[in-house]
């Protein structure tokens, strides 16, 4: 058994700490809980799963405040989360043999990243990176931080899957609370752009606050100027701009803009599930619906569709939709059972009007 720590760090999370906390209880896990001036009673609930809990003077750097933690953990692997993340499966055996193998490495644990859509809620899934040696690693920038090398001072470095999946609820809170993220995430982007103007990590950052809020004309600007910059093809980030980019792009009627830009780039991200699926919405758009259609097919063959979340169900619906446009009703009502089977609105609602009522197909 390899000693564990995790760090966390909270501000006014009484909603939602002791769904962080609880599901840690039946784990050997040492929890560092460190407050960054709540005001509500968000450590008198940590304090009912840890004593080690911590203060520390919130100074616009939430970096600082991972690094104060890492600080306060007494075992050299760290795994660190959110308090917005639940923990919903881990397998500690499979972690300890994943150590060993990758000492030097930075597990990645699995997200799902739920979100409201067209009347459901429903997830993204994603690799982070959240345990590694703390000799090794640390945290840089003051927003959306980063796991670096603390000898190289890079954040290219060797990364492995860990057994462990989360469900985050950040995004969920209402567009009040979204938009008050945003404007705190923003300035402190905004700040890091003056800092570091050939950076596009930034810009991407800004381009993603944007798009949380449905606000794609920005979104589009941003994503459209870290793009415009030279990006290592092996940023772990790349392939979820691409799929941003393009969505912003279909949102603000630049479709034909987006199959452009993107088919010179096509093979850096075809392997995305989530890549496809916006690149088939542009065909639609474009009213090119077999160019869709292969987009669409190649999405659910992807790993990451099979990672439960909005990848597994849009493909399927779309088929639907574009068998339908076809003129081949058994095949739509086929695909749209497989969508309907994850409770997806739009497929449950095309049923109905094809006359189609029951259990959908697993």
């Amino acid at each position: 058994m390899i000693p564990i720590s995790v760090c966390i760090i909270a501000k006014n999370e009484e909603k939602n700490i002791e769904k962080c906390l609880a599901p840690l209880a039946p784990y050997n896990f040492e929890i560092i809980f460190v407050d960054t001036g709540s005001t509500d009673r968000t450590k008198e609930i940590a304090r009912k799963y840890t004593d080690l809990v911590y203060d520390f003077e919130w100074v616009n750097d939430f970096s600082a405040a991972r690094n104060f933690s890492l600080k306060k953990a007494s075992h050299n692997y760290v795994l660190v989360l959110d308090c917005d993340e639940f923990l919903t499966e881990i397998d500690l055996n499979a972690i300890y043999q994943a150590i060993e193998e990758h000492p030097r490495g930075v597990g990645m644990l699995l997200r799902h990243s739920y979100y409201d859509s067209n009347g459901m809620q429903v997830s993204y899934p994603d690799r982070v990176e959240r345990l590694f040696h703390k000799r090794h690693y640390h945290y840089t920038l003051s927003i959306h931080e980063q796991v670096t090398d603390s000898k190289t001072g890079s954040t290219l470095y060797e990364r492995y899957d860990i057994p462990l999946t989360v469900e985050h609820v950040g995004y969920c809170g209402g567009m009040e609370n979204m938009l008050q993220k945003v404007e705190r995430n923003n300035t402190l982007l905004l700040k890091e752009i003056e800092k570091h103007p050939d950076d596009p990590y930034f810009y991407f950052q800004v381009g993603q606050s944007y798009n949380s809020i449905a606000d794609y004309e920005n979104a589009y600007t941003y994503y459209k100027k870290a793009f415009e910059l030279p990006i290592d093809p092996r940023q772990p980030w790349l392939p979820v701009i691409a799929q941003a980019y393009l969505h912003a792009m279909n949102a603000t009627g630049r479709a034909e803009e987006a199959v452009a830009f993107f088919t010179q780039r096509y093979d850096d991200f075809s392997s995305d599930a989530g890549f496809l699926c916006s690149l088939g919405a542009s065909y639609l758009l474009l009213d090119q619906p077999m160019k869709a259609m292969m987009e669409y097919v190649k999405a659910i063959q992807c790993s990451n569709a099979r990672e439960e979340g909005v990848n597994t169900f849009l493909p399927y619906y779309n088929i639907g939709l574009i068998n339908e446009m076809m003129g081949d009703i058994p095949s739509a009502v086929s695909f749209y059972q497989r969508a309907a089977a994850y409770g997806y609105p739009l497929a449950i609602e095309r049923l109905n009007l094809l006359g189609i009522t029951g259990e959908p197909e697993a």
